[in-house]
């Protein structure tokens, strides 16, 4: 019998990583009736990430109303309990992600991360005493600020008054009390789940690089860093440490340093969290062939992507790896040297993005099937 592992991302708009097993699951059956399918949903950090643990460590939703991104704005979102209800799994995007804001609205000057704050503060209140926290998908510049005003931290202007803090106040945190903060947070371990090694500040950090994409004009971009660099040397006088520059400090807006600053976190890649989660090794192994997909496969694949972590896994074992894309980008000759086999686009040539993405479980599915037959 031919086993096959099934080791999806989501494709961002249009398909979870669930939805994409269940495509590839269907292709493979019917072309090869008798096949053993394993399906293992993936993510790495970003999009998709409680759905997937979900999914392979049968944990369940707690629903939750936090504040969003912007002042009054109000998300009902959800985040995720496994391994019995001790260990939380929080999508920071769920509360403030790019995609809560309209295009035209969008200004990493205004946004915060309070909602995320929330959501770690409720996880607590359940009693977890474990919390993986996603970071990809952000509309946030604040350094986690706001994250950890929801947790008890006040922050200071020269008049010695507290106020809210977003992106593009930054700059008037003169001091920083943390007296107030959760002493739950202490005993609980924090695990940060990302695919960014950006420091906090400069011009490889949070604002330079991500600000852009969240709205950020360049006189903007170069304010919200320079807000940053001031509100990391208060923090880091405040708590006696140095953490602007440890790799991805800069992920979410700098939501990563917040965390690493203020509950004590630490980072892990998102995709070699999800495959310790899932027993992604022990399933890879016994496989005959292996398939993961993502939205976009490109030269970023191999910066701790799903596919790229997935194939890393395989090429352990000398394992045929098959990935499907909606966009296959430039520069993929490399991975074909990091554990690749094959990586096929799922899209009919000159496809419309709006049909791609109405179209791609049952673009991903025929793909499959035809791949499949080859196989067969």
């Amino acid at each position: 019998m031919t086993t096959f592992v099934l080791a999806p991302d989501s494709f961002k708009e249009s398909l979870s990583a669930q939805q994409a097993c269940n495509a590839m699951r269907r292709a493979i059956l019917n072309v090869i009736p008798h096949a053993d399918v394993i399906a293992v949903p993936m993510a790495d950090g970003g999009e998709g990430t409680v759905d997937a643990l979900l999914s392979v460590c049968y944990g369940q939703t707690h629903a939750i109303t936090v504040r969003g991104p912007l002042p009054n704005q109000r998300i009902h979102t959800y985040f995720g309990l496994i391994d019995g209800g001790k260990t939380a799994v929080i999508e920071m995007a769920k509360a403030n992600g790019i995609h809560l804001v309209t295009v035209r609205a969008r200004n990493p000057s205004l946004t915060s991360t309070y909602g995320t704050g929330e959501m770690i503060k409720a996880a607590l209140d359940l009693g977890v005493n474990k919390i993986i926290i996603g970071l990809g998908g952000s509309i946030t510049n604040d350094g986690g600020a706001g994250m950890a005003e929801a947790l008890g931290v006040q922050f200071l202007n020269d008049q010695a008054s507290e106020f809210e803090v977003c992106g593009g106040n930054l700059h008037q945190v003169v001091q920083v009390d943390v007296t107030q903060l959760d002493p739950r947070l202490v005993q609980t371990e924090i695990i940060i789940a990302s695919d960014v090694n950006n420091p906090l500040c400069g011009v490889n950090g949070a604002s330079y690089i991500f600000a852009p994409q969240k709205g950020a004009t360049q006189q903007m971009v170069q304010q919200l860093d320079q807000n940053l660099s001031h509100y990391a040397d208060v923090v880091e006088a405040t708590l006696g440490c140095t953490l602007r520059n440890v790799q991805g400090a800069g992920a979410a807006g700098g939501l990563g340093f917040g965390l690493m600053a203020f509950a004590g976190a630490f980072i892990q890649s998102g995709i070699a969290l999800m495959i310790e989660q899932t027993q992604l090794v022990q399933k890879i192994a016994q496989a005959d062939y292996v398939l993961t997909s993502e939205g976009k496969i490109d030269h970023q694949t191999k910066l701790g992507k799903t596919p790229y972590g997935v194939a890393q896994v395989a090429k352990q074992f000398n394992k045929p790896v098959i990935a499907f894309a909606g966009v296959v980008g430039e520069s993929i000759a490399e991975l074909y040297d990091l554990g690749f086999t094959q990586i096929v686009g799922i899209n009919p040539p000159n496809c419309a993005l709006e049909d791609a993405l109405k179209n791609a479980e049952t673009n991903l599915q025929k793909a499959c099937e035809n791949i499949a037959k080859l196989l067969k």
